[in-house]
């Protein structure tokens, strides 16, 4: 079912680093996501939790007054 695929990526010169490319382009960005997630305050994740219970009111943490 591949084959003609198969035979026309090996006429690549070069192809091998494509898959070497995007998985570091994937690696990456999952390490900045980690990173990103973990960096988060804790308080913005707790309201961000209790949205669905506050009933369409303005939680004051993520939206202080002015």
């Amino acid at each position: 079912m591949f084959e003609p695929i198969k035979h026309n990526m090996e006429t690549i010169a070069g192809v091998a680093v494509y898959p070497i490319i995007s998985l570091l382009i994937f690696f990456f960005f999952f390490l900045a996501l980690g990173i990103w997630v973990y960096a988060y305050k804790k308080e913005t994740i707790v309201a961000f939790s209790n949205m669905p219970l506050n009933d369409n009111k303005i939680d004051e943490s993520l939206n202080p007054k002015k």
